[in-house]
Order: structure tokens, then sequence, then C-alpha cells
């Protein structure tokens, strides 16, 4: 059994998903206009709180049943689909990764689709930085069953920008689990949302000053 295992959330945590989704808006605007790009952001919303996940490609397949001859959907499709993700890691994120793996192995553990986020992390240059480790699911911290039948370990260290999920992690692995939170993106920012919960064990301003962390304080 390996002794402490990595676990590092991907958006706005590693990369930062709030200008993807800014870059996203700007495209939709220019292509489709204003009235349509914000159908799309509705529908997008919509369907975030059906599934419990960001789903770009989805909301794009259900705007194409409000607008079936939109000739600009594979244009949007196709800008999706070859984003440039690596421009969007915030600094010094492979360092944070690289950092963690000299302590012991690091796995991506995100939510979201099939398609879309395995393409994000593989773009990205993640998949790469973390040896193909990376665990896909609609809602992770239901998921731990199966994160340690996957990954069994002493103790584990979870990365991530939201309060929430870190929280939800620690009530179940309580002492096993060291909570790592960064304070990155809108949802780490929102100061009422991160102040229902109780403090992550480590908080840190920008993914950037993880590899600053001696390894006892993962681990002890």
């Amino acid at each position: 059994m390996t002794n402490t295992v990595f676990f590092f959330d991907v958006d706005n945590t590693l990369l930062d998903n709030d200008r993807v989704t800014e870059d996203l808006h700007n495209f939709l605007q220019k292509e489709v206009g204003t009235d349509r790009c914000e159908r799309y952001w509705q529908i997008f919303e919509d369907l975030r709180t059906e599934l419990g996940y960001a789903d770009y490609l989805g909301a794009l397949q259900r705007y194409r049943v409000e607008h079936p001859y939109d000739s600009h959907l594979l244009a949007v499709s196709t800008y999706l689909v070859n984003y440039h993700f690596a421009n969007r890691l915030f600094p010094r994120s492979l360092d944070a990764i690289e950092h963690c793996r000299k302590i012991g192995p690091v796995v991506i553990l995100t939510d979201g689709d099939v398609v879309f986020q395995p393409r994000k992390i593989e773009r990205s240059g993640l998949f790469e930085a973390v040896g193909g480790n990376i665990l896909i699911y609609i809602h992770k911290e239901k998921e731990l069953h199966d994160v340690e039948r996957r990954y069994p370990a002493d103790r584990y260290v979870l990365v991530d920008d939201k309060i929430r999920i870190l929280a939800a992690v620690k009530e179940i692995w309580r002492e096993r689990v060291t909570t790592v939170f960064v304070r990155q993106g809108h949802y780490a920012l929102d100061e009422k949302e991160v102040a229902k919960y109780p403090p992550a064990d480590i908080s840190i301003g920008e993914i950037g000053e993880l590899p600053g962390i001696p390894p006892e304080r993962f681990t002890n």
C-alpha cells in the first residue's frame, strides 16, 4: 500500500477555467450574437444544475435543438475541441505536481463529462504530468469508495478550489486526509459560500505556492 497519494482537482485549481469560460463567451458573442450567446449560457447553467457538473458540449447539443440551422455551430464546436488549454494552466501548476510526485503518487480527481473533460486534461498537458492517473466522476465526493479501491493508501492529500468538496471529503476520510484549499477562481473567492464550511487544513492563495509547503505538513 502506498503511504501518501495526492489528488488534484483541475478547473480553477490547476487550470484557469474562468478564463476558458470568458474566452468561450467572447467567441460565442462574435459568432452568434448577444441574444443567442446569452441563450447558450442559460442552457449551460440549466444543464449544470441538472447534472451537477459543467457540460459545454452537452449545452451546445441542446442549443442545436433550438437552432438546428445555425451555421456557426461547427465553428463553436471546433473552437471548444481544439482550445489551447495548456495556455490556461496557472503559473507553476506543473511545479506543484512535480513537488508532490517526490512524496507520493499524484492523481487528477475531477468532476465532468466523459468527452470534454478528458480532452481538457490531455490538451493541457496534465495527463502526461500525472502519468495518466486520471479519475473523472459526476460527483467525486460521493465516490470515495472507488477512489480508495483504485488508490489504496495510508494517507491522502486533496488539493481543490471548492471548500464544499474539501469539507465533504474531510467528513468521510477525517484524519486520513489533509485538505488543501486553493483560493483561485470564482468559487474560492465567494466569501459567503466559503464561510458556510469549516476551514481546510492548509490554505494557499494560488497553486504556485504549493511547492513551498514542506512535505511533513502534508503527512502530519
